[in-house]
C-alpha cells in the first residue's frame, strides 16, 4: 500500500499529528485498530469500508468517510479491494474545533463526514481531492480546508495543555493533581476534556499508559510482560491484564501472537505498527 504522510504547517501542527493520503490493496480485509491517544477524521475516494466500533454495535458501510474521537475500544475496519483516501490523525484535543458537537456524543460511535461537515461540502470537497493530480496536492487541499474550518474553541488551551502533561507522564499522573496545577475542579476539569475529547482525562490517561505499552512491545522476541507493565505503571499482574483486554478484547500473549503474525505475512508494511489482523 502506499502512504504519503504531512505534517501541516502552524496552527494546525498544534491540531493535527499527519495529514495522509493511503491508497492500495490492504493486507487483510478486516484490520482492527487498538485504541490510541488520537481522533481520526477520513476522507473515502474509494469503494465503501465498513466500521465495527465495539462489542453490540453492528457494521456499518461508510461510502464518504468517517470521523472517529478518541476511541476507548478497539475499532475494526473492513477495507475493500483498491482502498484509496485521505485522512487526518488529530492529537486528542485537536479535532474539537471542526467537530461542531461534544465529542462525547460520539464516544466509540464513527459517524459520516457528512454528519458532520454536511453532505453538499463533502460531496464537494471529495470531487476537488479526486481531480487533484497527485497524492501531495490531495494533502494540501485538505491542509487549507482544514484552515478555512478551524473554529475558536472554548476551553482547548487548558485541554491541550493538560494533556500534553498526561502525555509526558506516560499516563501514570493523579487526576486530583491535574485539577490543582490547572487551578479549576476535577468536575470542570472532566467537563471539558469531555467536551474536546469525548473521554475523561482518568480515561485519557488510561489509554497514553496502554499507548505506551502497544509502542515498547518488540513482537520480533520474547516479551517481559512483568517489565513492561511495571515501567507503565501497571504494579499489579491482573489489572494489567484486565486493562489490556478492555482496550483490545485480546489477553497480552494473543495480542503479541497477531502482531507477530502481522509481520510474518507483511514484513515492512506500511501498516505494521497498531492494526492487527481481525480476519
Amino acid at each position: 500500500m502506499q502512504y504519503v504522510s504531512l505534517v501541516p504547517r502552524p496552527p494546525l501542527n498544534e491540531l493535527i499529528d499527519d495529514i495522509y493520503y493511503l491508497e492500495g490493496t490492504p493486507p487483510y480485509s478486516r484490520l482492527m485498530l487498538p485504541p490510541m491517544p488520537s481522533a481520526l477524521l477520513v476522507l473515502n475516494l474509494g469503494p465503501p469500508f465498513r466500521i465495527r466500533a465495539a462489542t453490540g454495535i453492528g457494521t456499518a458501510g461508510y461510502a464518504d468517510g468517517c470521523v472517529i474521537t478518541t476511541p476507548t475500544r478497539a475499532v475494526e475496519f473492513g477495507y475493500p479491494p483498491g482502498t484509496r483516501s485521505v485522512g487526518v490523525h488529530f492529537k486528542p484535543w485537536g479535532l474539537a474545533p471542526f467537530l461542531g458537537m461534544p465529542a462525547a456524543e460520539l464516544r466509540d460511535l464513527p459517524v459520516t463526514v457528512e454528519q458532520v461537515w454536511g453532505g453538499r461540502a463533502v460531496t464537494e470537497l471529495r470531487e476537488r481531492l479526486a481531480l487533484a493530480p497527485g497524492p501531495h496536492e490531495m494533502l494540501a487541499l485538505l491542509e487549507d480546508e482544514l484552515l478555512r474550518r478551524l473554529t475558536e474553541t472554548t476551553g482547548l488551551g487548558l485541554v491541550r495543555h493538560t494533556s500534553g502533561v498526561i502525555a509526558a507522564a506516560g499516563g501514570t499522573v493523579t487526576i486530583g493533581g491535574l485539577s490543582v496545577a490547572a487551578g479549576v475542579s476535577t468536575t470542570y476539569l472532566a467537563q471539558r476534556f469531555k467536551a474536546l475529547i469525548g473521554v475523561t482525562p482518568k480515561r485519557l490517561a488510561r489509554t497514553y499508559r496502554f499507548a505506551g505499552i502497544v509502542l515498547a512491545i518488540d513482537p520480533t522476541g520474547p516479551v517481559d510482560w512483568v517489565e513492561l507493565a511495571g515501567r507503565a505503571g501497571y504494579f499489579d499482574q491482573a489489572h494489567f491484564g484486565h486493562e489490556f483486554r478492555t482496550f483490545t478484547g485480546l489477553t497480552p500473549t494473543r495480542y503479541v501472537d497477531a502482531r507477530r503474525r502481522f509481520l510474518r505475512e507483511h514484513p515492512g508494511h506500511a501498516l505494521d505498527v497498531g492494526p492487527l489482523p481481525a480476519d
